[in-house]
Order: C-alpha cells, then structure tokens, then sequence
C-alpha cells in the first residue's frame, strides 16, 4: 500500500532557560542566557499507508503530542525527514492543511460564542466545499453523532461531549485523507466515548479516512486501531498489531471457578492457582494450548462446580507488561 505518511530519523529538540535552585537562583533563572537541550523525539522511523487506523501511545512525556503537531505541520523536525501525503508538511502548511483534519482533545477549532452551525458555515467557506457535498456530510455525520438537537446552540452552552462530537465533525467535513486525533474522548463520560469510537471506527472502514490517534484511554484503541505505535523516553519501541504484541508478550489468562460448597484445597495441572476464596477459586493459564473442556476434565463433575469465568488479557494487561518488561529483551520485528 501506498504510504501517506514517511517518517525517517526525526527528531525534535527544544531550547529551555536554564533554573537555577533557590531564591537567588530565582532571580538567575529570570536574566541566564544558558540554557538546556529537551529531546521531546528522537530517531522516529514509520510509514503509514492509506486507510490505515494507527493508535500513538506512550506515557506522558513521550513526545506524542509533539509528534502529531511535525506531522500537521505546526512544528519544524530539528533532524529527520518527514513526508505528509507528499508534502513537507511545515513548508506547505496551506496546502496540507485542506488534506487534513486536526482534533486536538483540549483546545478548540469551534466560535465558542457562535451557534454550532455557524462554526460549520465558516469551515466551509474557509476550506470551499462545494454546497452539494457539505450538506451531504453534515446530514450524514450529524445523523451518526445525533448533532441535530444542538446545532442551533452557542457553543459555549454545550456540555463536554456536544463539543467533541462538533469538533470531530468540523474536521471532516471537507473529507480529509488523514485525521489526527490528540486525546479525542479526554474527560468525556462512558457514552459519549462510546459515540465517539463508533464513528470513528465507520469512517475509517467505509471512507477509508486515515487515522493517527494519540490516547491514555486504552478502550479507544482496542476499538478502532488494529496497529500500534508505542513509544518509551521519546524513542520508538514497538511498531506493529496488536494481535503481535499480545503474542510476543504471552497469553496468560485468568480462570475463575465457583462452587456451590467449598471443595477444599484443589491444585489443576494446567492452571496455577493464584487465590482460594473457599467457594471461589482463581487461577493462571499460562500456557495457549490449554483449553476450557481440558481444565473442566481436571476439575470433574463431583465437586458441585457452579460457574466458570475465562477472561482474555485486555489491552491495558497487555501494554502495561510491555512497559515492565521493555528494558528486557525487544519484541521481535
């Protein structure tokens, strides 16, 4: 597939005034011409292709926001070479921009004090979208993220949820190849999140919309990101799907069994116990080949078993022991 986006080598470094300790220190700070290096990326290499749907994930710190701004062109790579849909996205900042749509979690693109619609007006004139294709969009988005009720209300009146889904909607109005996506569900409650990955998930599969997504809510990658790239101290240190990542890192699973009456200490060949609770018992499948029908063959039938729970490593499991072990031995490419 054709890549839209090539990165090479970047990285980013900033310049801070040098802090000196103390009160006089203060004041040194205030007046110093030294000052620090910060490496906010360093040696960042990727491509990714058209209609792909990429999660970018990392601790705070990582450089991931920094990351998307070289890439929507806001910010200049200190070494490297970036490659957005053609272009070097700092040195055609105009022409990449009507490409593109940008939603950053916690700043703004709407009039706060202009009726929702309005915002979107103005988009259009801005980006000239032709009247036939607007009105097709806006039916058809405002439709899937229930806008309707609110397009007619300030902006500033919205609650945190209305906003976003304006926001996600103004950037794809005029149909950009690319959509960058910097904390697009932050503080958003359980439904509106759920809204949110909806759609995104049904752009991305039946427009075939790009997506780079920078999130801390681990469930908005599971729904709509197959590929990962994760990085660590502003380095990359994995590039590839999930299914791989979960592969590399094991597949233990968490069995638990109730009984109707405490069967007493009960020890399973193929499962480690790891909590007894009399009626409930908890154990670790480490190992991929053992199955349910095997454990319950282990178990019998006389012992009043009542329920079974199996439970998959969820993603949080699964990037949480990436990180532990990422000073270890690397995942293999």
């Amino acid at each position: 597939m054709t890549a839209l986006i090539e990165a090479r080598g970047v990285s980013k470094r900033f310049r801070q005034h040098k802090r000196f300790p103390g009160l006089l220190g203060a004041f040194k700070t205030l007046v110093t011409s030294e000052y620090t290096e910060v490496t906010a990326v360093s040696d960042i290499s990727f491509d990714i292709a058209a209609g792909e749907a990429v999660g970018y994930l990392g601790p705070n710190g990582a450089g991931k926001s920094t990351m998307i701004k070289m890439m929507t062109g806001i910010l200049v790579p200190s070494a490297g070479t970036l490659s957005v849909l053609g272009r070097t996205p700092h040195e055609q900042r105009m022409a990449n921009a009507r490409q593109i749509g940008v939603v950053f979690g916690q700043r703004s693109q709407l009039w706060w004090d202009l009726p929702v619609i309005d915002s979107f007006t103005l988009h259009q004139r801005i980006y000239d979208i032709p009247q036939a294709r607007y009105a097709d969009n806006l039916k058809r988005f405002s439709a899937l993220l229930d806008l309707t009720p609110f397009l007619d209300r300030a902006v500033r009146q919205l609650s945190l949820g209305q906003r976003m889904r304006a926001e996600i909607v103004m950037s794809l109005l005029h149909d950009p190849k690319i959509l960058f996506l910097d904390e697009p569900t932050i503080g958003l409650d359980v439904v509106a999140k759920d809204a949110v990955r909806k759609f995104l998930a049904e752009i991305n599969r039946e427009r075939g919309v790009t997506i780079i997504l920078t999130t801390h809510d681990l469930q908005d990658i599971e729904t709509i990101c197959p590929r990962l790239i994760m990085v660590d101290h502003s380095r990359l240190i994995f590039d590839g799907e999930l299914g791989r990542l979960r592969a590399a890192l094991g597949s233990a699973r968490r069995l638990t069994l109730e009984f109707s009456a405490d069967p007493g200490p009960m020890a399973l060949d193929s499962a480690t116990l790891t909590a007894d609770e009399g009626l409930r018992k908890h154990y670790l499948l480490e190992r991929e080949d053992v199955s349910l029908v095997q454990i319950l063959g282990e178990v019998g039938s006389d012992r009043g078993l009542k329920d079974v729970a199996l439970h998959e490593p969820d993603i949080e499991e699964v990037i949480r022991t990436f990180y532990q072990r990422r000073n270890a031995a690397p995942v293999a490419p």
